[in-house]
């Protein structure tokens, strides 16, 4: 049984004075109880420990972080059972001025429980003050030069701990006082924690590719995409780095080791994780306001030079109707914005990135497959990628085309060569290079890795083509079908079994739907996570068929009932409508942000699916995605000249699910047919 999703807790941390009270009281009536829950670390220590926080402390040591511990652990507990995100505010360390070093209080069981951890770090002259005028609690005196001290120290220790534990850390820069400001943007922090996940990631990620997708079918379609990663890609320059090296010179800084933070961030424990990337964003949170950040980027934006082959090529790709193109980058979308509307290419060429919380996702290597995926397999296109590091190489092997951009060699990815020479040996990927500059050396050899010159006219033509081996491609994406898989054999057997029919016959089909529906059906459409009960008594997340409960299942009457029940198994929510002619469908059947499922048994030539598809797009003149699930298609009549494949080659929201494809053009009568077999009517004809 898989383990209960771990609650958000974020803590609040600073040193005694920096206002993590204050900031607690004014996050509390702006985000609410609903949502979060508030806790002192202190008063839950009190409330726990036998005499209170008096006689916690005159525990030992030992004894008090066991105390700690415990508070952190019924924080965890009340977070996961009410569902809501926990802040807690809280203590690093104490530092005594006249000892040596600070005495930690941050305990195992915090490390373990905080996902994410905000520290305060607040000018030391206000601390200062603060401590001095606190009428309410005595503190010691302390120099501005130990609390200065103090801070550095725990914002160092803890961004090293929060890296080794998957913790995600930010600091909030404070001059003095709470502004309105300060105010709005922790409360912009709290709720991105509260909301994202891996998952919710992804959905957004996708959503931005439908919106782009979308905007681009106003004029035409897009049969293809054009997909291109940016740092490294489209120019030479990687800015993530150009970011840093302008942010040091900007606050005369030196980077340690030469190292940018991005360059200690992915080379330790998390990688290139989902975790590394949002950690990377929040250091751009802390490296720059919103205003001293765009200025940031336009100085980056400045120093980066698209490829001139790079730059002919998108503009080629970009003044097609029927191509889409997006930039899918890692690193920073602002920065490519500004790259591309210095180009002249920013109405046409769109962005998926990140960057800022505001941008609402990241983008990690897991995503770029996934815009791929999305564009292949929803959207129906044709897409080339292009890209040049170990990141892009899930979206290289998950498109039709891949194309690997070579720099120079002292400015390439230096991990590429082993990973590029494993996806191509082991893990299936096919792709060329180009070389830029033409006369920079090739990685790996020439015969596993061909070099291809991306700016002659017979490759941009062969991107750009509408031709027959870019329809049969098309086609191919937008059918999907188990003949050849182990699974779908043993689902057929019985079907094609001449001593079976009736119930034994219909349960058959039905588990051929309920089997086509989980496997295909469920990528075709794709998941949305919702809320579940969980057997040990919390909520939990589950999955269900993107837009379910607005989608519909069309049994086309009567040999595809069974087959439409099975599929209905596996997306129980949805409605089911039994259709003998296309009139059957009515508008109030196909519903906003759903799916029409039609299905039958035996798909022939295709002209009684094709009726329903036509009713569905011109009689109630909706683009709703339609999947069409049968239990044997006839090749023939999915090919480049069959009805049904020319279907799906001019219409995007059209896909054919099939148990397997079959050559025999045989129509069953009698005893032969299907429906016949299905209700033992095989005597009437």
């Amino acid at each position: 049984m898989a383990a209960a999703p771990k609650p958000t807790v974020v803590g609040i941390y600073g040193i005694p004075g920096c206002g993590k009270t204050h900031l607690m009281t004014q996050l509390e009536p702006r985000l609410g109880e609903t949502r979060f829950a508030f806790f002192e670390g202190s008063s839950v220590i009190g409330n726990l420990a036998p005499g209170g926080l008096e006689v916690f402390q005159e525990c030992g040591p030992d004894e008090q972080q066991r105390w700690r511990a415990l508070a952190v652990y019924a924080i965890a507990k009340e977070c996961a059972t009410t569902q809501r995100a926990g802040v807690v505010a809280g203590h690093f360390s104490f530092w005594p001025e006249d000892a040596a070093e600070p005495n930690v209080v941050c305990t195992c069981a915090d490390l373990a429980t905080f996902t994410h951890l905000v520290y305060l770090d607040v000018d030391a002259d206000a601390v200062a003050r603060r401590r001095h005028g606190d009428t309410q609690r005595t503190r010691p005196a302390m120099s501005v030069s130990h609390l200065q001290k103090w801070q550095r120290a725990e914002i160092r220790a803890l961004r090293a701990l929060c890296r080794s534990h998957g913790i995600l850390f930010v600091t909030l820069s404070v001059t003095d006082e709470l502004t309105p400001l300060l105010l709005d943007r922790a409360c912009a922090l709290l709720a991105d924690f509260q909301l994202h996940t891996s998952q919710a990631n992804l959905a957004l990620a996708e959503k931005r590719v439908d919106e782009i997708v979308a905007a681009s079918s106003i004029a035409c379609n897009p049969a293809t995409a054009v997909v291109l990663d940016a740092d490294k890609t489209l120019a030479a320059e990687d800015a993530g780095e150009v970011f840093w090296d302008v942010m040091a010179t900007r606050r005369s800084l030196q980077l340690t080791e030469d190292k940018s933070p991005l360059k200690t961030l992915f080379s330790g424990p998390q990688g290139y994780s989902y975790v590394a990337f949002r950690q990377a964003m929040l250091l751009n949170e802390e490296a720059a306001d919103d205003g001293e950040f765009d200025a940031v980027c336009r100085a980056v934006a400045a120093r980066v030079t698209v490829h001139p082959e790079m730059a002919a090529l998108v503009r080629r790709a970009a003044g097609q109707d029927h191509v889409v193109t997006l930039v899918v980058t890692c690193g920073l979308r602002r920065v490519w914005d500004m790259v591309l509307a210095r180009e002249g290419l920013l109405e046409r060429v769109q962005v998926v990135g990140g960057g800022r919380v505001s941008d609402g996702f990241v983008v990690t290597p897991e995503v770029k497959a996934a815009v791929v995926t999305r564009l292949r397999n929803y959207h129906h296109t044709y897409v080339w990628t292009f890209g040049d590091s170990v990141l892009d190489l899930p979206m290289l092997n998950a498109a039709h085309q891949a194309v690997v951009v070579v720099g120079q060699e002292h400015t390439r990815s230096k991990s590429m060569d082993a990973a590029l020479s494993s996806a191509i040996d082991s893990g299936g990927l096919r792709a060329r290079q180009a070389l830029l500059p033409a006369a920079a050396s090739p990685r790996l050899d020439t015969d596993r890795l061909p070099v291809v010159d991306i700016t002659s006219e017979q490759f941009i033509g062969h991107v750009l083509d509408r031709g027959p081996d870019r329809r049969a491609a098309v086609i191919r994406s937008r059918l999907v079908h188990a003949t050849e898989r182990s699974s779908a054999r043993l689902l057929m057997s019985p079907t094609r079994d001449a001593r079976v029919a009736g119930p034994a016959l219909r349960d058959a089909h039905r588990r051929a739907g309920c089997y086509l529906a989980t496997e295909f059906v469920s990528d075709v459409v794709g998941l949305e996570e919702h809320s579940i009960p969980h057997v040990q008594g919390h909520q939990t997340q589950g999955h269900r068929l993107r837009g379910e409960s607005a989608t519909s299942i069309v049994a086309l009457m009567r040999g595809g009932e069974p087959m439409a029940l099975g599929v209905n198994d596996a997306f129980p929510t949805a409605m089911f409508i039994h259709a003998t002619n296309p009139a059957d469908v009515k508008r109030h059947h196909v519903l906003e942000g759903g799916t029409v499922v039609l299905v039958d048994s035996v798909v022939n030539t295709g002209k009684s699916v094709l009726e329903f598809v036509r009713h569905i797009r011109i009689t109630l003149r909706t683009n709703v995605p339609i999947v069409v699930v049968a239990g044997v298609v006839q090749s023939q009549s999915v090919g480049q000249e069959g009805t049904l494949g020319r279907a799906l080659e001019s219409d995007t929201g059209l896909t054919v699910v099939a148990l397997r494809l079959s050559e025999n053009k045989f129509s069953g009568v009698g005893g032969t047919d299907t429906g016949n077999r299905l209700f033992n009517t095989t005597h009437v004809n």
